[in-house]
Parts: C-alpha cells; structure tokens; sequence
C-alpha cells in the first residue's frame, strides 16, 4: 500500500523540519514550503495526499491558499495546524475546506491521527476549540448574512500583504501586478469598507484574520 503522500507549510524553518522529522516514520514528506504561494505552487505540482499548512503565513495566509487550491481543483486534504487555539479561525478554515484543525500545543500523535482521519475523509478537530468552534458555525448559519464583507481574492491578497508593511511597490512584485493595479485594489477596498486609512485597512486585515496580531 502507498504510503501517503504530504506537503508541509510553515514559515518557521525550525517547526517545519521539526514537523518533518515527526512525520516521516509515518508519512511521505514530499516538500516543506514557508509560504503560501509557495505552498500553491508545490501543491499543484506534486498534487499530495494530505496538506499541513500553518493558518498564518507570510504573503498569503494557508486558509485563503486552500482556497484558491480548492478552485483549482486540487484534491488534497488539509489539515490546518496553528499556535492559537481560536474557534473562530478554526471555523474559517474548514469553512475553507478544512478536513482537520490541531493546535501546536497538542501532542505529537494527535497530528497524526488527524492526518489518518483526514485520508479517511473523517473530520478532526483538537478538543480545544471543537464545543465553540461547533457553536459559530451553528450560529452563522442564523446570524443574518453580510456582516464582513466580501472582498475578492486578490483584494484578500492585497489586504494581507498591505498589513504585512509591504510597499505597493513590493506587493506588485509578489504578485505579478503593476503598483497602480495594488493601488487600485487598496483604494477600492477602503471604499468598500468605509475606512479612510492605512492603519483603518490593517484593523480590517486582522478582523478577517488574514493576519496574525501576536
């Protein structure tokens, strides 16, 4: 039988050798990637089994890189593994295609069974945050709709990337679009969300958990 196959993503390079030191007796470790970009990119690719991805990662966060994985038809199942036991992050991410969320401060073997559960199309969820995380998703389904607003994929980008400190310089460079275009999305999306400044932006970046605030 196939061992199964994974990719990595953390933007800690001392977790993330750490992590695949831990899963190779087990699993396949096809790469380790410290983006998600980068992380879109190997994925596609090398189409793995399993995903571990880190929630909050430099340039594109690991929630919206499944999206965007998912959109392309990318199969794999992510299981999301992060320092903050947050419901509310952990409800976004399977939101997103999520087939498992585990906290860093769980023990080693709960990462496994939560991959094993993941390839089986199981869901797992660390029992840290699974009572809350049950209960926002329950209540999103009551709570009237548009209470954040819809931003587009690339305007998502825009925002984290601008929270980050990036120049519009710069985030035209991460992704391959000219600085008025940045400066187009940014502009857009302060009318969209009724802010006036940068700093107004960010609150918003951290809001919409595309950033982490620690």
């Amino acid at each position: 039988m196939a061992r199964v196959r994974v990719v990595l993503a953390d933007d800690h390079k001392m977790v993330g050798e750490a992590l695949a030191a831990l899963l190779k007796d087990s699993f396949d470790v096809v790469a380790l990637v410290r983006d998600g970009h980068a992380l879109i990119e190997e994925a596609t690719r090398s189409k793995p089994d399993v995903i571990v991805t880190d929630v909050f990662m430099p340039l594109l966060n690991g929630i919206d890189a499944a999206r965007q994985l998912k959109n392309r038809g990318i199969e794999s199942k992510f299981v999301f593994l992060t320092m903050q036991a947050d419901a509310k992050v952990a409800a976004e991410a399977f939101r997103a295609g999520a087939s498992a969320f585990v906290s860093k401060e769980s023990a080693a073997e709960e990462l496994i069974q939560a991959i094993q559960e993941a390839v089986q199309g199981k869901a797992y969820i660390t029992s840290l945050v699974a009572k809350d995380m049950i209960e926002i998703l329950v209540d999103a389904k009551t709570s009237p709709a548009g209470m954040d607003p819809s931003l587009t994929t690339r305007q998502r980008e825009v925002l984290q990337l601008i929270a980050e400190g990036r120049t519009m310089k710069e985030i035209g460079s991460v992704l391959g679009i000219s600085v008025r275009t940045a400066e187009t999305h940014k502009y857009e999306m302060m009318e969209a969300l009724g802010v006036q400044t940068t700093a107004e932006l960010i609150h918003w970046a951290i809001r919409l958990r595309l950033v982490s605030i620690t």
